[in-house]
């Protein structure tokens, strides 16, 4: 009975210590590793198998490729983390109340991932992507009528809310590659 259960127990340290000391970096995906006594490491894992040193380096994923965040209906709001927002309610330079949606396309600066995840946190988006595409969208919304948004204009919407979003992304690490409107409408309260 002894040797079972030393067996078992042996069985049991040698699987957390293997498990513990590999990490595995799938394509798309870049890893960060936290030590113990150095905190989170500048070097960024690339995608293949890599080691760590099992209970004092813990590893943490982030994916590379592009990034939708889409402003819809169909977000729902309960999901603090999720990649998106319900359509954004601003008022634009008649007085009148819009209701905006579409997509923004976003990208992880590989290099910039360790002082995203030392500075920010894994909670990136609730802190600093969705309150900025809010206060961006509803600032520029404001430069112009709904009809300017909603037709004529909408190119240049696009472009000078990237531009915004730029300034204030690219310097946390954060790339936007697109901004794409897809509705402009009379302003409900989603927001």
């Amino acid at each position: 009975m002894a040797d079972s259960l030393d067996k078992l127990m042996y069985s049991f340290v040698m699987e957390d210590v293997l498990k513990g000391l590999f990490i595995y970096v799938p394509p798309g995906y870049v890893a960060c590793v936290y030590d113990l006594g150095r905190g989170v490491l500048r070097k960024v894992l690339t995608p293949g198998l890599h080691l760590k040193i099992p209970f004092w380096q813990k590893a943490k994923l982030f994916n590379t490729q592009t990034l939708e965040y889409s402003i819809s209906k169909n977000f729902n709001p309960e999901n603090v983390r999720g990649l998106g927002d319900s359509p954004i309610v601003a008022q634009s330079a008649d007085g009148t109340r819009i209701s905006i949606e579409g997509t923004i396309l976003l990208r992880l600066d590989i290099n910039q991932i360790p002082m995203i995840w030392q500075n920010i946190g894994e909670d990136f988006v609730m802190k600093i992507v969705r309150p900025t595409i809010q206060s961006r969208l509803r600032m520029i919304a404001s430069r112009y009528t709904q009809a300017d948004i909603a037709s004529i204009r909408r190119d240049t919407v696009e472009i000078e809310t990237k531009n915004e979003l730029e300034r204030i992304f690219f310097p946390r690490g954060i790339f936007v590659e697109n901004v794409l409107l897809s509705e402009i409408g009379g302003g409900r309260d989603h927001s």
